[in-house]
C-alpha cells in the first residue's frame, strides 16, 4: 500500500525527489469555498472528486507518512509536484536528518539515495530505478515501491453507502468539505484476483480514508491510516499503524518531470522481488 510503501521506501532504499517545473499556469492558491448542498457536498462529489481532481492536470504535492510499531515511531515529510493526468511526480522527501529525491515517470520509480548510501551503488551510478508494474506482478500485488500518490486512487471504487459527511473545515486556508469514506480493498484491484486477493490479506475488507474537498469538487487532502498485516501469522500487524496525508494545492502549476539519465540508474526490480517475496514467507 502507499501509505506503508512510501515510509518504506524512503526509510530503507533513500528516497524522493525535487521540486519539479512544468507546463501550465498556476489556477488557484486557495480555491473556492465549500458550500452545503453545492459542488463539494455530498455522496455525488465524492465519486466524482477522482476526475475532478484530475481534470485540473498538475498540482503541488505534500505528503506526511507516520508508522508506529510496538515503541518505534518513524516519520517521513515530502513535498513536491504531480502531474495528475499523466500520473508522474516529483518529490524530496525527508527521513530523519536524510533527504532523497524521487522521481515517478510513467511507471517507473527512481530514487536518489542520500549522498553517503550513494557509494554503496556500483560505479557511476546514482539512481535507483524500479518498474513498479513488473514487481506488483512478481510480487502478487505486494510491494514496498509504489507511487506515492496511488491512494489518490482510492475513491475510484467508492458508493454512496460508502460515504458520510463530517462537516466544513478549512484546510491550509481552503475552505473544504470533510467526508469519512470506507473503501472496498478489493476495489482497489478488480482486475487482478490474485493481487485483490493480496491486499485483503494485508489490510482485511474495508479501508478507512478520510477526505477534504474543496468549492470545486477537488481533492484537497487525504488522509488514510492503515494496519499491515505482515508475516504468516499476521501477529505483527496488530501492533503496527502506518496513516499517511496527502495535500494538493496550486491547481495547474508548471511540472515537468523527466527520468534521470540512463547511465546513472541501477534497476534493482528482480532484486526488489526477490526480498518482498522472502519477506512474505517470513
Amino acid at each position: 500500500m502507499a501509505a506503508a510503501g512510501t515510509l518504506s521506501l524512503a526509510a530503507v532504499a533513500g528516497c524522493g525527489g525535487t521540486d519539479g517545473k512544468a507546463s501550465g499556469k498556476p489556477s488557484d492558491q486557495q480555491g473556492s469555498p465549500a458550500a452545503p448542498g453545492g459542488a463539494a457536498d455530498g455522496p455525488q462529489a465524492v465519486r466524482a472528486a477522482h476526475q475532478k481532481t484530475t481534470s485540473a492536470r498538475t498540482a503541488k504535492m505534500t505528503l506526511l507518512t507516520k508508522a508506529q510499531s510496538g515503541g518505534t515511531n518513524a516519520e517521513v515529510r515530502g513535498s513536491g509536484v504531480v502531474d495528475l493526468a499523466k500520473g508522474s511526480s516529483e518529490l524530496v522527501l525527508l527521513t530523519g536528518n536524510q533527504q532523497v529525491h524521487q522521481r515517478m515517470v510513467e511507471g517507473i520509480l527512481y530514487q536518489q539515495p542520500p549522498a553517503a548510501q550513494r557509494k554503496q551503488l556500483p560505479q557511476g551510478k546514482s539512481w535507483l530505478k524500479v518498474d513498479v508494474k513488473k514487481l506488483l506482478q512478481q510480487t502478487g500485488g505486494s510491494s514496498q515501491y509504489e507511487d506515492p500518490t496511488s491512494s489518490f486512487t482510492y475513491m475510484k471504487g467508492i458508493s454512496d453507502k460508502d460515504v458520510k459527511k463530517v462537516g466544513t473545515e478549512t484546510v491550509d486556508g481552503t475552505a473544504t468539505t470533510h467526508y469519512k469514506v470506507s473503501v472496498d480493498v478489493a476495489e482497489l484491484a478488480k482486475d487482478n484476483a490474485q493481487q485483490a486477493k493480496q491486499l485483503r490479506a494485508q489490510l482485511g475488507d474495508r479501508l478507512p480514508l478520510d477526505i477534504w474537498l474543496d468549492g470545486q469538487g477537488r481533492l484537497r487532502q487525504e488522509k488514510v491510516e492503515v494496519k499491515p498485516r505482515t508475516g504468516r501469522q499476521g501477529n505483527s500487524a496488530a501492533r503496527t499503524t502506518v496513516s499517511t496525508t496527502l495535500k494538493f494545492s496550486d491547481f495547474g502549476t508548471d511540472v515537468n518531470v523527466t527520468a534521470p539519465p540512463a547511465k546513472d540508474t541501477v534497476d534493482i526490480t528482480d532484486k526488489a522481488a526477490k526480498a518482498a517475496q522472502q519477506g512474505q514467507q517470513g
